[in-house]
């Protein structure tokens, strides 16, 4: 998700708002050199406040991004659709957010985080009560892409909105609340439709989501304090493209989003498809029970909490080929025809994906120098863009050749993430040999 640099400015005064910002510390005003230290940090009014705002924000727009991708089978069957075309109604609001987040990135730039998080919620929720009453497949994959456009100014702004106004030393465990919001959201929305699909159907399903995520924002406008360091920036579009150009110029940062793209695409395939396998014979689990299955998000959690410890002892390409190994280990163990073969590959997609993700992200913000939300929301899209293809094509493949296919379409896609990533272990040690060679 994208972050952007923070920003110093004086705090503002009660009064002041993102109507009427405050204005940037002027050269060689004192208090500039201290702004970190008016930030909220815990023990501040507005500090949990921020924190649980920003966790209800993630909660709901990410339980809305996937909240049919549990119900596929059951929307395949009522709808009378293939599973690639049922699988358009995840794949349609990935494609809508991975288009829309650079653009509310930099509108977050000029209008502010707070509003655009506002607006971007408030959008996402009003589609979200409509979903449920589309009449076919065609408006609801429509509504649905509409919903991922709107849900694009979360990730796109809450990042930066939590660097501007949080303490740095406090931002790490503030994010990391937003993320476990993001985690929460993303599993228990599939879990809740799942059950409440199973009594009562799948736009009945989609209604208790919509109705948690009002909730939500309901809780995130009354909790979220008044932003005091947001200063408002020009739109630039020349600008900012020329910034999009250079990093897409830059080979390291294209590495990256091919790594973050390859990683997703199987991610997003596997967890598309596998309530077709699983409400097969010789499962035959009922729709509640497959929702339920997504409770194996929280490896995912884990996972990327060890990353960093994985990355400072084995380097960044050492963790991406664990990553890759543990994620293509999860597929072969998934052709199994047992339940604790699939669950168990479930589990070591899930760990493989996160832990090459939270590498492959990380290391983006590190290597660019300039534009660093710009760099972040690129890797976004690339993400997300994955996230749709996978879907697409998994589906697809389960519709021509079944889970087998599927699932070798994953490992093709691992086997080309190895490759990008033994491509970069051969530079590094051609330009170690030349930077030796120069020394001596």
């Amino acid at each position: 998700m994208p972050a952007a640099d923070t920003k110093a400015s004086e705090p503002r005064s009660d009064a002041a708002s993102e109507d009427h910002p405050a204005p940037a510390p002027r050269t060689g005003d004192p208090g500039a050199a201290d702004t970190d230290a008016t930030k909220l940090s815990p023990g501040d009014p507005g500090h949990t406040r921020m924190r649980l705002a920003l966790f209800a924000a993630g909660l709901a727009t990410f339980a809305l991004l996937y909240e049919t991708q549990a119900l596929l089978p059951e929307i395949s069957r009522d709808l009378n659709a293939s599973p690639d075309q049922a699988s358009w109604t995840v794949s349609g609001p990935t494609i809508g957010l991975a288009a829309a987040v650079l653009p509310l990135a930099a509108l977050s730039e000029r209008f502010g985080r707070r509003r655009i998080l506002t607006v971007s919620m408030a959008a996402a929720v009003a589609l979200a009560l409509v979903v449920p009453f589309a009449p076919g497949l065609g408006a609801l994959v429509a509504l649905r892409t509409l919903q991922g456009v709107a849900v694009a100014g979360v990730p796109a702004s809450a990042l930066a909105f939590l660097s501007d106004e949080v303490r740095r030393r406090h931002l790490v465990g503030a994010v990391g609340l937003f993320v476990a919001g993001n985690s929460v959201g993303g599993m228990s929305g599939r879990i809740l439709t799942g059950w409440v699909t199973q009594a009562w159907g799948w736009r009945a399903g989609l209604m208790a989501v919509a109705l948690t995520s009002l909730l939500c924002a309901v809780a995130f406008r009354l909790l979220v304090p008044e932003p005091r360091h947001f200063t408002p920036v020009p739109l630039r579009p020349a600008a900012m493209a020329r910034t999009v150009g250079r990093h897409l110029r830059n080979p390291l940062l294209l590495r990256l989003y091919a790594i973050g793209l390859l990683f997703m695409s199987v991610f997003g395939s596997v967890y598309t498809v596998i309530g077709y396998r699983l409400v097969e014979e010789p499962f035959s689990l009922s729709q509640g029970l497959v929702g339920s299955i997504f409770v194996i998000y929280l490896v995912g959690t884990l996972a990327s909490a060890t990353a960093g410890r994985l990355n400072a002892r084995l380097g960044r390409r050492g963790t991406l080929y664990l990553g890759v190994g543990t994620a293509s280990a999860g597929l072969l163990l998934s052709m199994v025809d047992s339940l604790f073969g699939v669950v168990a590959g479930l589990v070591l997609v899930t760990a493989g994906f996160f832990a090459g993700h939270a590498v492959a992200q990380g290391a983006v913000s590190q290597t660019a120098t300039e534009g660093k939300a710009q760099a972040s929301a690129l890797y976004t899209m690339a993400y997300y863009l994955g996230s749709s293809l996978g879907g697409a094509f998994g589906a697809l493949a389960f519709a021509a050749g079944g889970w087998a296919a599927t699932a070798s379409l994953g490992l093709g896609s691992m086997a080309l993430a190895g490759c990008v990533t033994l491509y970069a272990t051969r530079k590094a040690v051609v330009a170690n040999r030349v930077a030796v060679g120069a020394a001596a």
